[in-house]
């Protein structure tokens, strides 16, 4: 009989699925007697990454690292256990007129899980990665020892752990700043472009905007390569707001969030479902730029809004390809990119594309580089290796990376920049799968 602590388990895209030593624990002396014992483990939070990143021999859940420690209201700076996720403290900052600086597509990630990956957002060009807002974390070293780790206190350390994926410690709190908000609302503009010259000249002029993000139909070819949907904005101020907004600017009405209750059958998505999704969806906004107000739940998270919505990929699951090519190609690069997944078939309902502004050369770890950034969610088929592969070619001979928190099948030249922070206590499967593949 197996142990409860042996279980199968998996991250967002249900690929790859392990069965591995999980254990969950709040208790400073229990955390150090597991690192003690092991050689190989790995932290794992919420598990909302897409790929193996958060997978190992022996996992530690973060998960009841979940208190908070304090809230200095008048400056903005919280200070929480890493494994609080970030919905938890928006509903404490947000209605005290606070707002994260930098946040992912969703918020059911954790704290920690932002650091380790220095998640980004539409805001990279504007307010960098996450790593900009936090002031220091502590860290259970591989010794057993809690270091404080800052920009002036074990600053080594510290950008190692920036982007790190959890290879050097487990992070056990942290804290941040905050940015002030008047209301929970976003002034926003969406905007169609017919092609890929269209959505690359309004990044060039929408890059005075702190927000923005284009949804793109990848499975367009010809004139209509490209295909795209902008959507920029702006934090609203309260004068700003419809009258109806005004009175409770900094409180959301609860909403019912619906689920997908199943795994769907595999036959479900294909390539003439998803081109009839991206039909849809283009023809949805009847009008060529539309400005209107919403909250931040639609404008930052509109997949949180489906509870389980991974379960739409089958059993199978699936994999987010997320890379980023430097400026001066990013155009040509892209261009590439479409036609190759477009002459595959393999269509994306997700394809996103943002504009990364200049990277911090000291998070050295971090994904982002200046330039363009595109993620797609590709169901995992027997043809989709060849795909990727062919992927991560072209992204390499454009000079640019992949993102190692959606990583579950690319080849180790694209993620050399690992290998800085490789330390024999901490492993995860992808780490492993980086380095033998060298």
């Amino acid at each position: 009989m197996k142990p409860n602590f042996i279980r199968k388990i998996a991250n967002w895209g249900n690929f790859p699925v392990v069965e591995k030593e999980v254990r969950s624990m709040d208790s400073l002396s229990r955390i150090r007697e597991f690192i003690k014992n092991n050689n190989e483990v790995i932290a794992r939070g919420n598990g909302r990454c897409y790929g193996d990143a958060a997978l190992g021999e022996h996992i530690f859940s973060t998960i009841r690292l979940n208190k908070f420690i304090s809230f200095d209201r008048l400056n903005g700076i919280i200070e929480c256990e890493s494994g609080v996720l970030l919905s938890e403290i928006l509903e404490i900052c947000v209605p005290q007129g606070y707002f994260l600086f930098v946040t992912p597509g969703t918020k059911f990630i954790t704290l920690g899980g932002a650091i380790a990956a220095d998640v980004h957002g539409k805001n990279h060009h504007s307010e960098g990665c996450f790593s900009e807002s936090v002031l220091e974390f502590s860290l259970l070293n591989e010794n057993g020892e809690v270091i404080t780790c800052s920009r002036t206190e074990n600053s080594e350390k510290f950008w190692a752990t920036v982007g790190g994926m959890g290879l050097t410690g487990i992070i056990l709190s942290a804290k941040f700043k905050l940015k002030n908000i008047e209301t929970a609302y976003i002034r926003q503009e969406i905007i169609k472009a017919e092609n890929i010259d269209e959505i690359f000249r309004l990044f060039d002029e929408s890059e005075s905007w702190t927000y923005n993000v284009a949804w793109i139909d990848c499975l367009q070819k010809g004139k209509n390569l490209g295909r795209s949907v902008m959507m920029r904005g702006e934090h609203a101020f309260r004068h700003q707001l419809p009258p109806k907004l005004q009175e409770n600017p900094l409180r959301l009405k609860e909403k019912s969030t619906p689920s997908v209750p199943f795994y769907l059958p595999g036959f479900i998505l294909n390539n003439i479902t998803v081109k009839f999704f991206n039909f849809l969806y283009f023809n949805h906004h009847r009008k060529n730029k539309v400005a209107d107000y919403v909250n931040y739940e639609t404008f930052f998270y509109p997949l949180d809004i489906v509870n389980d919505w991974n379960r739409m990929y089958g059993k199978n699951g699936f994999i987010q390809y997320q890379f980023v090519i430097p400026k001066e190609n990013g155009k040509e690069g892209l261009k590439k990119i479409l036609e190759t997944i477009a002459d595959s078939g393999n269509g994306s309902f997700l394809a996103v594309l943002k504009l990364f502004g200049k990277n911090n050369p000291e998070a050295y770890n971090s994904f982002p580089i200046e330039g363009y950034t595109l993620a797609l969610d590709f169901k995992v088929n027997p043809k989709l290796k060849k795909l990727v592969s062919r992927l991560d070619e072209i992204v390499e001979d454009y000079g640019g990376r992949i993102y190692l928190a959606k990583d579950s099948m690319s080849k180790s030249s694209l993620t050399d920049y690992l290998k800085n922070v490789q330390n024999p206590k901490f492993v995860s499967l992808q780490h492993k799968r980086i380095i033998s593949n060298s």
